[in-house]
């Protein structure tokens, strides 16, 4: 009787630590919402009201082993600014500044077990992009370089909390949001962001490409263009009337580590291709280029975070044109930490918004 006793006094101290936890979290949580109103801390991003979204189910799917519904109560809660600017025409339309906190498409994804169908052909996941849905019919593809390689990690959210960052002279309120909303914090047009998503699908790039593994040298003389699998364009010559930039950055990979500390000069890749892929509402939320190496090295991108983004670092497009070995273009995304996706001895630029 009095283990028993002991067993029951245990369990019942348990419960009330346990409720006690729970509260005192919900009052902490009851605090990060209040605003700061009296400018108490130097943080601009906590003066207004937060309101809460309702969160959708999430289901994982695709080229996974592990298909699952998304248990939010075991992420973390990240936070991103975003100010909100939408396609209208040929004019981009204003429609907000807020702060979104949420749960990192980096977290949601981190423990999926990938398998991909292309595996025995091209095992490396650069070719790997997650398409979102919502139960509205809406879509978006997001590249997996985008999730796991950016400089910054955590900047595409499933938000469930919003706040307006309101301008300390106007006044002025945006319209919020009422449900849970993908926010993509590093774009400059944010035709991503949509509301109440409900699946992230998994993909790998499905289109045939020769694998030649070990070949050496590696050399292409010309790109070729192509869009929806049509040719449009054969690049022979770097082009000359576009502005040169150089970036400085430390290349290092994931697999081999340091490469080098020098600086890249190219061209953007956006001016490059802009005359053959125009910016649209579709392209911007569907849009997906896969790069293509001499040997069958692939990398997938977005028409977003090639054309689209808001931090400035943009992905070059670098010629060699002496070069017998690697040569004679190659790709360097400033917006990588790893140089995974820097493909060299381009042959091809695939493009597709199916």
């Amino acid at each position: 009787m009095k283990n028993l006793f002991k067993i029951l006094l245990g369990l019942f101290l348990l419960t009330a630590i346990m409720i006690l936890s729970c509260n005192n979290h919900e009052k902490q949580q009851n605090l990060l919402l209040k605003p700061d109103t009296v400018d108490a801390t130097n943080d601009f991003y906590d003066n207004a009201e937060t309101y809460q979204l309702k969160v959708s189910v999430l289901e994982v799917s695709g080229e996974i082993t592990n298909p699952c519904k998304v248990d939010f109560s075991k992420l973390p809660l990240r936070s991103v600014i975003v100010k909100e600017t939408i396609l209208n025409g040929n004019k981009d339309t204003f429609i907000g500044a807020y702060r979104y906190d949420g749960y990192s498409l980096y977290d949601i994804l981190n423990k999926i077990k990938l398998n991909k169908k292309n595996k025995g052909q091209f095992k490396p996941i650069i070719d790997l992009y997650v398409e979102v849905e919502n139960d509205s019919g809406e879509s978006v593809k997001i590249s997996w370089g985008e999730i796991f390689y950016p400089n910054n990690l955590h900047k595409i959210i499933i938000a469930k909390r919003v706040m307006r960052i309101v301008p300390s002279k106007t006044k002025e309120l945006w319209e919020l949001p009422k449900e849970s909303k993908l926010v993509i914090a590093n774009d400059l047009l944010t035709e991503r962001n949509i509301g109440s998503p409900t699946k992230i699908i998994v993909k790998s790039y499905d289109k045939d490409i020769k694998v030649t593994k070990g070949k050496d040298p590696l050399f292409s003389p010309e790109i070729k263009i192509y869009k929806n699998d049509k040719e449009v364009k054969i690049i022979k010559s770097y082009p000359t009337h576009l502005k040169k930039y150089t970036i400085n950055t430390i290349f290092y990979g994931r697999g081999r580590g340091i490469h080098s500390t020098q600086p890249f000069t190219g061209i953007y890749l956006k001016d490059f291709l802009q005359t053959h892929y125009p910016i649209s509402k579709e392209s911007l939320k569907k849009g997906i280029f896969a790069v293509v190496a001499d040997d069958g090295y692939r990398a997938v991108f977005t028409f977003s975070e090639i054309y689209n983004r808001n931090d400035q670092s943009e992905v070059l497009l670098i010629c060699y044109p002496k070069s017998r070995n690697n040569g004679i273009f190659r790709l360097f995304p400033s917006c990588d930490f790893f140089s995974d996706r820097a493909v060299k001895a381009i042959t091809e630029i695939q493009y597709s918004e199916n």
